[in-house]
């Protein structure tokens, strides 16, 4: 068990190694670039991190993890009605726009080990919370009459993350918003009961 002040300590490394890891990559940071961009000695990264760099990788995979959905939030916790999709959508975009190469979705899905079991699961953990959030906002819709009634809200979902997810990741490789934006009203625009396009929030 962790005092305040060292979970403090602890999540000052993990925050630190993430950002190095956003800008350059795994292979290009090392403990040392941790240990100096963190102000962390080598005793305390292994007292915190036993096995050192695969052990702090993992505290990295949650940590991205968990940032994926507080850059969504409060919106995403709350899609109950048509303008809060259109609120979270803006958050979207605005979030991606914003960090480009060095989001960290893009960070926890390319840049850590995914081949590694335990941050496998980090991930598939990810995508099922965020798609229980969309699914029942999709629901929320249809109880309100927004969305047809026999609209599968599970379906919904799955479509807007994917419209999110390989937004983003076009959104690395091109640096070009674009997909991202169209891909994402493509499949809001879904949901209308009356199919009225999404407006886009850029010009």
């Amino acid at each position: 068990m962790l005092t305040t002040r060292g979970a403090a300590t602890r999540q000052r490394i993990i925050t630190g190694a993430a950002a190095l890891i956003r800008d350059h990559g795994v292979t290009g940071v090392s403990l040392d670039d941790i240990r100096a961009a963190t102000s962390t000695s080598k005793s305390q990264l292994f007292h915190y991190f036993p096995q050192g760099k695969s052990d702090l990788l993992l505290a990295v995979a949650e940590h991205e993890a968990e940032q994926v959905l507080a850059d969504q939030q409060p919106m995403l916790g709350d899609l109950t009605s048509w303008q809060k999709w259109q609120d979270w959508r803006e958050r979207v975009i605005e979030k991606y726009d914003a960090q480009r190469a060095g989001c960290p979705l893009s960070a926890l899905t390319a840049q850590l080990d995914v081949a590694r079991p335990a941050t496998q699961g980090i991930i598939t953990r990810l995508y099922d919370r965020w798609h229980a959030h969309l699914s029942e906002g999709v629901q929320a819709l249809k109880d309100s009459g927004e969305a047809e009634a026999d609209l599968d809200s599970d379906a919904a979902a799955t479509a807007i993350l994917t419209a999110v997810t390989g937004g983003a990741t076009l959104l690395q490789a091109t640096d070009s918003l674009t997909y991202l934006e169209t891909s994402l009203d493509q499949a809001l625009s879904a949901l209308r009961r009356d199919a009225t396009p999404v407006a886009r929030v850029r010009g």
